[in-house]
């Protein structure tokens, strides 16, 4: 086994030198890194010490091992079930629009979430890696984690583990901004039965219920989950069409109009362990659901759109394997359709362009079906002092197998649509993209080394190599300095790659984004500098700057024959740097404030000017109260500010707006009903979210809901 590595004993006549140092190394923090480790002290064991400084709460995503958050080679944190029941989330975007450096943006198509983290924004959001209990759900037609989303739920979710900075070395594709992690209650951690129902405003409502517990030796854990939503309706003044009409002289917009934000839901997990081997089966099926603010940004109130994902895991892992040794494997699948029930209008009824006249619209419906299946298994040695090596490796399948459209129109030359006599089948004939099947193959190599006393060194590198595009490789080095028994300092570099997508490399039809199997990855590499300082057993502040070069982005690019659209292609580079900055203050048993600012710059390198999007400051404040024994009181204020337009959209900055949260809850413990009372956007601040450039789309850009309120009632067992 390695090292037992715990915080180093302290005497009490060496804290005004410790004292001393720290002072040192926040106002001369580079100095942390390169300073000499006198004032160390020998390392040790002391439990209770290292308790009492919040080491208990620990991390896997870092390393694909369990460690302490503050010791982990990255920028990371960690939210716990406990943390979603006190802040009052009943959807996974209200809980990462807490984490420091991470906003949520969203598209007009679908209203699906945009997950922006550290200013790099895209229209689909492929940049972050969503895994689910490690395991990615990445669909292979756009690379994201699907745009017909429709929510997370978030009473299954046992902790969230976020990496902010690049993965790939132990991820691979797509862990290019960031990783996700979603881990779902076991047995033990939903300890008996509970059923649970919700209302809130515009007609939404859940019910759920989850049970854990033992079947001779084996622990189950299930849920199952209904809910359904109207949406916000909030008005649209202008949309796509509205242009249309002025070009063309017509009265075909809907607009003034309402978002078309309904879905109705159904999850479903089972999570069966037995010693060593689990096995996790997951269900999420979205439909009835309307398509925002339209696929083409004009208002579109009756299609109807679904998704269905089925998930599958088995996994064994022991860490006492053999002496020195500790392995695991795990063999997943993922079938993911995107169906289109009712058609898409593109653009509505009256419709006239050049090309003809559309009475009916313009009508599409583009659909995919997928299967992917993973092989992975990795082995730990520890038997080499000082070191633990992991070694793995895995076989990715990614098969999208069918694919269908319906439309009443065809392409010109030029990239305008030609209308055709009616809807027809598209798919032999001038399909949007083919079935598509990707085979990667990957090894990676990571040593934690303990170089010297309170010096932790990670190093780790992977290799992929893709069947359409080739190889990659993407290394990371983290050095970490436990400078005194509260104050830890790390020096992280990592690069990271994001294969392109199936609709990127081989989508056919569509002129405006046409398809282009040269394309290679992008790439970014990161360097960071953090400080995790625990002030006092009550009270901790983490500070984390960093510097980050995308290069090979994947854009739209026009075509190289004039009048003809756009395809994809590898072009452009951009760079950022930020700093994020989090605290948490307990101030009494009863009162904890928490908080954090995250401020970041991201600039497009050809045209030298902000790349848009994102906001250049973000800061969250929370305050949580617990009272008269049984009940807590929670308040939130997040404030989104110096959001810049992208190159070539002339509309002016986006406002910034400041939301305002309560949640009122009680906590009974067993055999009792909890309530909690969560009042959204209570003083109604108008928030938008940034429509795509430049803007002649949705010049008003993506409206959000207002205040609302919930009632959530819940009886465990």
């Amino acid at each position: 086994m390695p090292p037992h590595h715990t915080a180093p004993r302290v005497a009490p006549t060496a804290r005004p030198r410790l004292r001393r140092l720290q002072l040192a190394l926040a106002t001369a923090l580079p100095l942390c890194l390169i300073g000499p480790g006198a004032y160390a002290s020998p390392v040790g064991d002391d439990d209770e010490l290292a308790m009492s400084y919040s080491e208990a709460l620990n991390v896997s995503i870092a390393t694909g091992s369990p460690q302490t958050l503050r010791r982990a080679p990255a920028v990371a944190s960690v939210i716990t079930a406990a943390d979603i029941v006190a802040m009052g989330a009943t959807d996974l975007d209200q809980i990462l629009e807490t984490v420091p450096g991470i906003h949520v943006n969203r598209t007009p198509n679908s209203n699906s979430p945009i997950y922006v983290i550290r200013g790099i924004v895209s229209a689909f959001n492929p940049q972050v890696l969503m895994l689910q209990n490690g395991i990615p759900i990445t669909t292979a037609y756009i690379g994201n984690k699907g745009n017909l989303w429709g929510g997370y739920p978030v009473e299954h979710i046992a902790r969230i583990e976020i990496l902010r900075g690049p993965g790939s070395a132990l991820y691979g594709s797509d862990a290019y901004a960031g990783v996700i992690n979603i881990i779902t209650k076991s047995a033990a951690e939903v300890g008996g039965t509970e059923l649970g129902l919700r209302a809130a405003g515009y007609s939404s409502g859940d019910l759920w219920f989850q049970h854990g517990g033992k079947i001779g030796p084996v622990a189950l854990a299930t849920y199952l989950r209904y809910g359904q939503t109207d949406g916000n309706h909030s008005l649209v003044e202008v949309d796509a069409q509205t242009r249309n009409d002025k070009l063309f002289n017509t009265s075909a917009s809907l607009a003034p109009g309402y978002t078309n934000n309904q879905v109705k839901a159904v999850d479903a997990n089972l999570d069966a362990q037995a010693g060593a081997w689990r096995a996790r089966f997951g269900y999420k099926r979205r439909y009835d659901m309307g398509s925002g603010l339209g696929i083409a940004s004009a208002l579109d109130p009756d299609s109807r759109q679904q998704s269905e994902r089925l998930t599958g895991s088995l996994s064994w892992a022991d860490a006492q394997l053999a002496r020195d040794w500790g392995a695991g494997a795990t063999l997943s699948s993922q079938q993911y359709a995107q169906e289109i029930p009712t058609w898409y209008h593109l653009m509505p009824a009256g419709l006239v362009y050049p090309t003809g006249a559309f009475p009916n619209g313009m009508i599409a419906a583009p659909e995919t079906w997928e299967r992917t299946v993973r092989a992975s298994a990795y082995a730990d040695y520890s038997g080499w002092q000082l070191h633990r090596i992991r070694l793995g490796l895995g076989h990715d399948d990614i098969d999208m197998y069918r694919t269908r459209e319906y439309r009443n129109f065809n392409y010109a030359s030029n990239g305008m649509p030609i209308p055709l006599p009616q809807v027809i089948e598209t798919s032999s004939s001038t399909p949007f993209i083919r079935p598509q099947r990707r085979h990667i193959n990957y090894l990676y190599l990571q040593d934690e080394w303990n170089l010297a006393a309170d010096w932790n060194l990670t190093a780790g590198l992977r290799h992929d190599r893709y069947s359409d595009f080739g190889s990659t490789t993407n290394p990371r080095l983290a050095l970490v300095w436990d400078a005194s028994y509260d104050l830890t300092a790390k020096l992280l570099y990592g690069r990271a790659f994001r294969a392109p997508a199936f609709v990127e490399s081989y989508g056919i039809s569509n002129p405006v984004a046409l398809g282009n199997p040269l394309l290679k990855p992008e790439r970014n590499a990161t360097t960071e500098l953090a400080l995790a300082w625990q002030l006092s057993t009550n009270a901790s502040v983490n500070l984390s700057l960093y510097h980050y070069m995308m290069h090979d982005i994947i854009r739209t690019v026009p075509n190289p024959v004039a009048g003809t659209g756009a395809t994809y292609a590898n072009t452009g580079d951009q760079h950022g740097d930020g700093a994020e900055l989090e605290g948490k203050w307990m101030l009494s048993p009863a009162l904890q404030f928490s908080g954090n600012y995250a401020w970041q710059r991201s600039i497009d390198q050809r045209t030298g000017t902000d790349a848009g999007g994102a906001p250049r400051q973000h800061l969250l404040g929370r305050a949580d109260w617990s009272f008269a024994e049984d009940y807590q009181l929670g308040a939130q204020i997040n404030h989104v500010a110096g959001r810049r337009r992208a190159a070539g959209d002339a509309r002016a900055a986006l406002a910034d707006y400041t939301s305002t949260d309560f949640t009122l809850a009680t906590r009974y413990g067993r055999q009792h009903w909890n309530y909690t009372l969560a009042l959204r956007n209570a003083f109604n601040a108008n928030v938008r979210e940034p429509s795509p450039a430049p803007g002649l789309s949705l010049p008003g850009d993506i409206p959000m809901p207002g205040r609302t309120i919930s009632l959530q009632a819940s009886y465990q067992m």
